[in-house]
């Protein structure tokens, strides 16, 4: 753990890049200091770290579309992850899209590993009942869980059987449930493979 000249800890996170969709933009590896995973921050805050812009976008809503400027892009200064979002009328509609993809790609992106131990968060403890993790992946939860999920498998060197007892939960379920984001397995596998273990599918 690092700390700052005030004397107050913060957190040393990892970015690392991995071949996403290009609703992702990471940046190569880099080591980024937050008092807390930005995945943790209310939306006012996060957005308050990024670049907003905005633009026309062609796609479905005909001439709608060619008039106003609904797309919206995110850019996490700090990170230089980004997402974007033209699929819906408004603008206040792709704004709240877009976030939530920032937030899925900054769980992928962002590690934020000290050690190998790992010890679930409340959250992840009332999410999991009987080694069965459950979360929509339309909750809010979702990307905050899916983030502790990724930091585990991390610190346990992918070896995600270890990770997901240290999880309490099986390690079918902790594929599954990396697995609903196919970015996010394959940027796993991408790191098995580099260790010589074998390919995971969901």
């Amino acid at each position: 753990m690092s700390v700052t000249g005030s004397g107050v800890p913060v957190l040393v996170l990892m970015a690392f890049f991995f071949s996403l969709s290009r609703e992702c933009g990471l940046p190569k590896v880099e080591t980024v200091r937050f008092r807390r995973h930005p995945v943790l921050l209310p939306d006012d805050v996060l957005l308050n770290e990024c670049t907003v812009r905005r633009g026309r976008h062609g796609g479905p809503g005909g001439q709608h579309r060619n008039k106003v400027e609904t797309a919206v892009e995110l850019i996490h200064r700090p990170t230089g992850i980004s997402a974007a979002a033209c699929e819906r009328r408004s603008q206040k509609d792709n704004l709240h899209q877009a976030i939530r993809r920032l937030r899925i790609c900054l769980a992928i992106g962002i590690r934020t590993v000290e050690s190998s131990d790992v010890r679930p968060s409340d959250l992840w403890t009332s999410r999991c009942r009987g080694q069965r993790i459950i979360c929509s992946e339309r909750h809010q939860d979702f990307p905050v869980l899916l983030a502790e999920s990724l930091d585990a498998i991390h610190a346990k060197d992918y070896d995600v059987k270890k990770a997901a007892g240290a999880l309490g939960c099986s390690t079918t379920q902790l594929v599954r449930f990396v697995g609903r984001v196919p970015e996010a397995l394959a940027a796993v596998n991408d790191q098995r493979q580099q260790r010589g273990l074998r390919t995971l599918k969901a």
